[in-house]
């Protein structure tokens, strides 16, 4: 079983973030069963605000977690490549750990130290309706591999 988790800045979601999750969360299948962990968003800004949730998520990750950030200059992926790029991220033999980052997006450390990272757009998404499609297309992505027709609803 592929430990999956999604490591979110900020915390307080409105109430359809929270039940558009909610309902996603129970059909992954015990073999890419995903956990959402929140981590406080920083009162900074910019730089500040970028280096003090570099801290906070490296105090989440553990040494052999295969990390990828969702960022803007992450690769594009269809729904059918992403879902083999999963499969690829999980031969790796690692824990996978999703990051969606605050405000201002993630420093050049923390892509440095990213495994991969994933743009879910050229557009710029607000972190709830981010949050939402990453667990959507999660979802998606492992029904596609799985054969489910989820997909093709």
């Amino acid at each position: 079983m592929a430990e999956v988790r999604l490591i979110t800045i900020g915390q307080k979601m409105p109430t359809w973030v929270s039940d558009a999750c909610a309902d996603y969360l129970p059909r992954f299948r015990h073999q890419f069963k995903l956990q959402i962990e929140e981590i406080t968003a920083s009162k900074k800004a910019g730089s500040e605000a970028q280096a003090e949730h570099q801290k906070k998520l490296l105090d989440r990750l553990k040494a052999n977690d295969f990390l990828i950030l969702l960022d803007e200059r992450g690769r594009l992926y269809s729904t059918s490549e992403l879902a083999d790029q999963i499969t690829q991220w999980e031969l790796s033999g690692r824990s996978l750990v999703f990051a969606i980052g605050g405000a201002d997006g993630w420093c050049e450390t923390m892509r440095q130290r990213a495994d991969s990272q994933w743009s879910l757009s050229k557009l710029v998404f607000p972190h709830p309706l981010a949050r939402v499609i990453v667990v959507e297309q999660l979802y998606r992505a492992d029904s596609v591999r799985q054969g489910h027709p989820y997909h093709r609803s």
